[in-house]
């Protein structure tokens, strides 16, 4: 029978709660609520409080061709990133639960990638993927003006693509194998005694009893692809060539900090929020309905 902590007084339940509401209503309520009110106000110039413009920032914002550039350079590097990380990570798991040789070793080295600060490691591909030094100078030795992030913007999209997906692969990893090795054996040996192949048992049994975690984890990358880009589009392009790495997280800093709109940057990041809050709507009311939970 399970057992359960019960409380004499319901003030002690409260205690314990409180530390935990401060924290979620100190670090998230208060900074959205301050960001609601700065997107539907307008600072002046000269310091003297806010001035109430209404939805004029979100019209000002919508109506620049920028923006929706950002907008379009946001969902290509989501939905490539995410794919990519994925991928990945699904095959070297799937590998390293095979018990190969070396696996073992594996399951330790595929886990750091994601220890590393994201400025830290946008600064290592930097000179990895850099034109003139690296791997890809050898590239362009043999075919010239092949890679150079700095001019060309699909490349420089490329560039910080292929940053983001080596962080997450480490990620996305430690899921997987950890849903590998939670299906039962048993299954495994069965149909491989039934004269299954590797591929038709990974598709028929392995693949159907780990899209909860595909799910879950979907929804973590394209979330994060939004929030935690900054770091290595600052560092690697900053948001350049001509705008082409420009995500919407990096526009909201350069448009605040830089260009000292921070009524414009307010309101830029609710929109954010709110797309964000769209496509986790999106993933649950129509990707959901393939998970197999049991």
């Amino acid at each position: 029978m399970e057992k359960r902590v019960t409380f004499g007084s319901w003030t002690i339940g409260i205690l314990f709660a409180v530390p935990q509401l401060l924290l979620i209503f100190t670090f998230f309520y208060w900074p959205a609520g301050q960001a609601v009110y700065w997107s539907l106000t307008l600072q002046q110039p000269w310091g003297g409080g806010n001035i109430w413009v209404g939805l004029d920032n979100f019209r000002s914002i919508l109506a620049n061709a920028d923006y929706w550039n950002s907008i379009t350079a946001s969902l290509v590097f989501a939905g490539i990133s995410t794919g990519l990380a994925m991928f990945v990570a699904l095959v070297l798991a799937a590998l390293t639960d095979r018990q190969l040789a070396g696996s073992r070793l594996y399951r330790v080295v595929l886990i750091w990638p994601y220890g590393i600060a994201a400025p830290a490691l946008a600064m290592a591909f930097r000179f990895i993927l850099a034109p003139e030094a690296g791997f890809m100078a050898v590239v362009n030795q043999v075919w010239p003006g092949f890679w150079d992030p700095g001019l060309d913007g699909t490349d420089a999209m490329a560039s910080i693509i292929i940053a983001f997906s080596w962080k997450y692969v480490g990620y996305n990893f430690i899921f997987f194998l950890a849903a590998f090795q939670a299906i039962p054996r048993s299954l495994i040996e069965a149909a491989a005694m039934d004269g299954s192949g590797v591929m038709r048992r990974f598709w028929d049994i392995q693949f159907p009893l780990i899209t909860p975690t595909i799910f879950f984890l979907l929804v973590i990358n394209i979330t994060e692809s939004f929030q935690d880009s900054f770091g290595i589009v600052d560092i690697m392009t900053a948001g350049g060539p001509a705008n082409a790495t420009n995500l919407m997280v990096y526009k909201i800093y350069s448009d605040g900090f830089k260009g000292l709109d921070y009524s414009g940057a307010a309101a830029q990041s609710i929109i954010l929020m709110l797309l964000i809050v769209v496509l986790t709507i999106f993933q649950f009311r129509f990707i959901e309905r393939r998970v197999h939970y049991r």
